[in-house]
């Protein structure tokens, strides 16, 4: 099934809707990457390096514990190990970080709202 695209501006282009059996990421996802960061000119991060989606955890990881996340919950969502944290991700951000906000328990919210009933 094909239809006009909206606001063609005059052309004849057609777009084609997806069908029931079509894949929802239809090609690698490689690809769909590298064609966003090119579009977006990304594709080398300011040292002149490609970026890849492992600079996107390393980025995502590092603002995690300059905003004080737990380095123990971090660990877990990223499936590393603390001492790798700290020691590849931490390591180049030390003097941005705050140590004794990052190795501290927090109570979970949630569990406290629902015994307090607010």
């Amino acid at each position: 099934m094909r239809i006009d695209k909206p606001g063609g501006g005059g052309t004849n282009e057609k777009t084609r809707l997806p069908e029931p059996m079509d894949l929802l990421f239809p090609k690698w996802q490689r690809e769909l990457f590298n064609t966003i960061l090119d579009e977006e000119k990304l594709k080398a991060d300011r040292d002149g390096q490609a970026r890849t989606a492992y600079s996107l955890r390393h980025t995502y990881i590092c603002l995690r514990l300059m905003e004080g996340a737990d380095i123990y919950q971090i660990a877990k969502n990223c499936r590393r190990s603390v001492e790798m944290i700290e020691k590849f991700y931490a390591s180049h951000i030390k003097t941005r970080l705050d140590a004794a906000a990052i190795n501290i328990m927090r109570k979970k919210k949630v569990a406290k709202e629902l015994r307090t009933g607010t």
